[in-house]
């Protein structure tokens, strides 16, 4: 499919600003630059209930931003954000993200702020994505007024946090839904190649992300808490039922489209929506782009018929 009209005024407008690339970039021009693009993101619907907290993690505390529909939410929704664990550290970025999710799902949403590299590099995102599920497990009274279903999800390296943590949850999670997610942190997938150059994420900027992430710690490609798609036969088929959404013109589609397949042959419920004619980041662009709104129903619709099967 052709890739969308509105998307390539877009990138030829960006062209045409002559915005360097992300990989020639420092981590605090980047983070500028996604700073700016708000006007994208729109505003989201009204609340009954916005509560500003932290989370504490080793020592430290992260921020936490609780967005509560209704009186009565359905379940909990942890999302971790995208940017490639560099990038993204201000929850107003996606905190439009969230109000529509919360208002889609009935679901309160807790977006989790935490640490980015390379100030904190590998495992440091990974930890405070767990401390999150835990916190978010010992307050559901607080923030749901009961015990509720927790669901975590995330876009790109969010996403990747996402099935990192379900993959090992340290308590109950219900559902996955991971958006465009990074799987497979070899970067040895066709989609590569076949989406170099000319679609806003490049080979060449998620190398740099992954050099931020991971030089000089623990980690590597080959490790399943930065690859999930490497993850052992026996977490995959315990991990919860997900939807996976990945886009055509992005060079992660191959890895996400590979861990949905990966996820059902195992057995796990899973869903895989593709979306043609589409980039990286697009289910953000809501000011820009009706196909973020038909992925975000996607998802809520998965998320209800993961509610309506656990009873």
């Amino acid at each position: 499919m052709p890739l969308n009209d509105a998307l390539t005024a877009f990138l030829a407008e960006m062209a045409a600003q002559g915005v360097k690339p992300i990989h020639e970039s420092t981590p605090d021009e980047v983070r500028g630059l996604t700073a700016g693009l708000a006007e994208l993101y729109g505003t989201g619907p009204d609340m009954e209930r916005v509560e500003d907290t932290t989370i504490p993690v080793d020592g430290e505390s992260i921020a936490a931003r609780i967005l509560v529909p209704t009186s009565s939410p359905r379940g909990v929704f942890i999302y971790y954000h995208g940017g490639g664990w560099v990038i993204g550290g201000n929850i107003e970025e996606f905190d439009t993200l969230g109000r529509k999710l919360a208002a889609r799902t009935n679901c309160a949403v807790v977006l989790v702020d935490y640490r980015l590299a390379p100030e904190h590099r590998y495992p440091v995102a990974a930890d405070d994505s767990y401390a999150a599920l835990e916190w978010v497990h010992a307050h559901l009274a607080d923030i749901a007024g009961g015990t509720v279903p927790i669901i975590v999800g995330g876009d790109s390296a969010g996403g990747n946090l996402a099935a990192v943590v379900a993959n090992r949850p340290v308590v109950p999670v219900c559902f996955q839904a991971l958006v465009y997610p990074c799987t497979d942190a070899r970067m040895g997938h066709h989609s590569y190649v076949e989406n170099a150059s000319g679609y806003s994420l490049t080979p060449s900027g998620m190398r740099w992300f992954y050099d931020h992430y991971l030089s000089g710690a623990d980690g590597s490609p080959d490790d399943p808490r930065v690859s999930p798609l490497l993850e052992d036969d026996a977490r995959i088929a315990s991990a919860p039922s997900a939807i996976v959404v990945t886009a055509e013109y992005d060079p992660l589609r191959d890895e996400g489209a590979a861990y949905a397949t990966r996820l059902a042959e195992a057995g796990v419920a899973t869903t895989h929506v593709h979306f043609g004619g589409q980039i990286h980041g697009f289910v953000s662009m809501f000011g820009l782009l009706d196909d973020c709104r038909s992925a975000q129903a996607i998802v809520a619709e998965a998320v209800h018929t993961a509610f309506a099967k656990a009873g």
